[in-house]
């Protein structure tokens, strides 16, 4: 019934509130500059998922504020600006997390919930609810330094995404996690967006193994079929990523692939997006051997490249 789904909704809102924490940082080089912002409990034992400008570059200190009340010292474990994505961990056990679900399942149309800490200020956690609107959006964000650069495969929803829900965890109607929330980028009224979460897993799972994720290294960028045609860069294709650019010391050039070329797998697993390929790269490390599939001049070719790490 209508009424049983209201209750369930508050059911499952009751335990994803309490999973959603508050973050304060100071900047090591600026102590007035205040970053602040909301988290997302992903692990009992203390591995929060935020946006990389909530904890900042170089925090002095990060407070982690639980729905007690309760402030604790966190840590930054890996951060990435691209991304707007960091990892924070707190001391202790038995925390209340929330279930990280497949962004890549998110259908247009299903509702979802955003939950922040306006100011970071405990016990006021807010709630927006919903629909996604888009999926794989490519927005274009103006960096700290000036230069331009985009997000892509972001989830768009018309829930209100405010300074206090950057941070904190979008649900899906299961209360499960397919989306950080991020006010990094600048949109119009109406409009929110969220980083999706897969890519989070593998990083916790390899800190929670070795106590540290190194970023692997394969040396390009590349471009979606969608965002090939904004920027005009290259001829139509169907699917796949467009390299544009490579580091000419990086493991992809000297492994021979080119700008102009275009990725369609890695390790037999299709890749469209960026963030399908850190996915990917991010289940390896440094080492490691993949194969890439790409396309030159239509030509189907194969090459086998070792990663690197990330400086």
């Amino acid at each position: 019934s209508e009424e049983r789904g209201v209750l369930d909704r508050a059911d499952m809102l009751e335990k994803a509130l309490k999973s959603v924490v508050g973050i304060s940082s100071a900047d090591a080089f600026s102590k007035n500059t205040m970053y602040m912002g909301s988290g997302v409990m992903a692990t009992s034992d203390g591995y929060i998922i935020t946006n990389q400008h909530v904890v900042g570059a170089r925090p002095q200190r990060i407070e982690v504020t639980l729905h007690s009340g309760e402030t604790l010292e966190g840590k930054t474990l890996w951060s990435s600006s691209t991304l707007d994505l960091a990892i924070v961990k707190i001391k202790g056990e038995g925390y209340t997390t929330c279930d990280l679900a497949d962004a890549k399942e998110v259908r247009v149309g299903e509702g979802v919930i955003a939950i922040g800490n306006p100011l970071s200020m405990q016990f006021e956690r807010t709630v927006t609810a919903g629909i996604v609107s888009a999926v794989g959006r490519s927005i274009s964000i103006e960096n700290d330094d000036g230069s331009s650069s985009y997000m892509e495969d972001l989830i768009q929803t018309d829930a209100s995404i405010n300074p206090g829900n950057s941070g904190g965890p979008l649900l899906n109607e299961r209360g499960e996690v397919i989306g950080i929330n991020t006010i990094k980028v600048s949109s119009a009224e109406g409009m929110g967006f969220a980083v999706p979460v897969n890519i989070c897993v593998p990083i916790i799972e390899r800190l929670k193994s070795v106590g540290e994720f190194r970023t692997p290294y394969l040396g390009l960028y590349a471009y979606t079929r969608a965002a090939a045609k904004y920027y005009n860069e290259s001829p139509s294709f169907e699917k796949g990523l467009y390299v544009a650019g490579l580091d000419s010391y990086g493991p992809a050039f000297s492994a021979g692939l080119r700008s102009g070329d275009i990725i369609l797998s890695i390790g037999n697993v299709e890749i469209n997006t960026m963030l399908a390929l850190r996915e990917e790269l991010y289940k390896r490390q440094s080492g490691e051997t993949v194969e890439i599939e790409f396309l030159r001049d239509g030509t189907l070719r194969k090459v086998r490249v070792m990663l690197s790490t990330e400086e």
